[in-house]
């Protein structure tokens, strides 16, 4: 029996190296039929594209590897997918794929895939177009690395596609690329068990957008010049780790209907809406928490937003500490008649307004920290209100609150707030700064 256990491993072995060994590799020139090439090719073999502009939409259907030299463009002339992979253990590098078709409801893309493949390595190209970049639909165990897309800027952002859109799969790897222009840059529907890291996203509307998607990683990526950094909606159980994101318009990092999920040591600045497009009650938030409970906001740093962090809406039972909250002109707008208590094991929150004291040295304040009142309520309800907040009739509302702590309604209180900024190699802007921002 071990013999003929033996003899059938041996044979398995010896058609797994001649399978190889008829492995060939193709050199094609801008002249070559590649379509033809694609369809004679067989399992395993490489073609290699030579400097020059290939036209057409092409179908890959075998596994295959599909490479690059510099100079060798895939012009798709504005219709359809560039690249159409219908199989699974497709590599496909160091190609320029550019010109594809614009029409979203068929999903025209750069690089599309919808056929539950697996195994598939993109990597080192350019994409430049104006529907999606790379479209992946229930594939698994796929890698999308160092990859550039870029939008056509002229195009509404309702009307490109996104950088890289997943759509129901699993255990893919989006790591290193570089996307702007496009719609949103990285986008994830019903999607689990995914990684997005060190990926860079700019001028968009969403760097990153998840959308009923659990079990996912979002790691050390950096987004700028968008509307929403981070936009995570109706999905449970993510890692939100090590981001930055400066210069949005709306939203450092948006949570909508998200549960059971860490927000760890991110990085949000300047977070400001626009004065041209500055309308009552619109205000650049670094955190905008609605609807969402049992998560975790922890050791983020939440720098020059409109407001730091805005909850409401039944967003409850989140752990909220370790945070630096410096200089946001409203640190927190907190609407719900629920008291929230914003430290844990003794150690709350960095507050750059905060004017307590510290007579022990322990480097927790005294006194406890309480961002809002009833008049700002009423602020946060009837915004016209802000032109009154000086006046005498305002002062001594507020007076009478911190007199009769009965008539304080029930809201956000840190009662272990940090003296100094967990995160010191972050520099903190004066006043004047805040103020010359705000009349930019």
């Amino acid at each position: 029996m071990q013999l003929i256990w033996l003899h059938r491993l041996c044979g398995a072995i010896l058609l797994c190296f001649s399978c190889y060994s008829l492995a060939v590799s193709t050199r094609l020139s801008a002249a070559d039929d590649l379509q033809a090439q694609l369809d004679s090719a067989k399992a395993g073999d490489t073609i290699v594209l030579t400097k020059g502009i290939y036209q057409g939409n092409f179908v890959v259907n075998k596994a295959i590897h599909l490479i690059g030299e510099t100079g060798a463009v895939i012009d798709a002339l504005g219709e359809g997918h560039a690249l159409l992979l219908k199989s699974s253990h497709i590599s496909i590098k160091n190609l320029e794929i550019v010109n594809w078709g614009n029409n979203l409801t068929e999903q025209h893309s750069g690089i599309y895939s919808d056929q539950k493949a697996e195994q598939l390595m993109i990597a080192n190209n350019h994409l430049k177009g104006d529907g999606f970049g790379i479209w992946l639909q229930k594939g698994q165990h796929v890698q999308v690395l160092n990859n550039v897309i870029v939008g056509n800027k002229a195009l509404r952002s309702a009307d490109r596609g996104n950088g890289i859109q997943l759509s129901n799969v699993q255990h893919v790897l989006v790591k290193g690329n570089d996307v702007s222009y496009t719609r949103d840059g990285l986008y994830i529907i019903s999607s689990q068990d995914n990684v997005l890291e060190n990926n860079t996203l700019h001028d968009l509307r969403y760097g990153v957008h998840y959308m009923y998607s659990h079990d996912n990683k979002v790691l050390n990526n950096n987004a700028y010049n968008t509307r929403a950094g981070y936009a995570l909606m109706s999905s449970r159980n993510l890692v939100i780790q090590g981001n930055r994101t400066t210069n949005s318009e709306d939203y450092g990092l948006l949570m909508n209907f998200i549960t059971s999920s860490d927000i760890l040591n991110n990085h949000i600045s300047n977070v400001w809406t626009k004065p041209e497009n500055k309308v009552l009650g619109r205000d650049g938030k670094g955190f905008f928490v609605y609807n969402s409970a049992y998560n975790n906001i922890v050791d983020n740093v939440v720098d020059t937003t409109e407001i730091g962090i805005h909850l409401t809406a039944g967003s409850e039972h989140t752990q909220v500490y370790g945070n630096s909250f410096i200089n946001n002109p409203t640190q927190v707008k907190y609407v719900s008649n629920k008291k929230q208590e914003w430290s844990h094991d003794s150690r709350g929150n960095y507050w750059s307004n905060y004017l307590g004291w510290d007579m022990n040295n322990d480097g927790v304040g005294d006194v406890a920290f309480e961002p809002n009142d009833g008049i700002d309520k009423l602020v946060w309800q009837y915004p016209e209100m802000k032109m009154l907040m000086d006046s005498p009739s305002v002062l001594t509302l507020r007076w009478v609150q911190r007199q009769f702590p009965v008539l304080k309604p029930a809201g956000v209180k840190d009662s272990y707030p940090l003296m100094r900024s967990p995160h010191s190699p972050h520099v903190i802007k004066s006043q004047s700064d805040i103020k010359d921002k705000q009349h930019d």
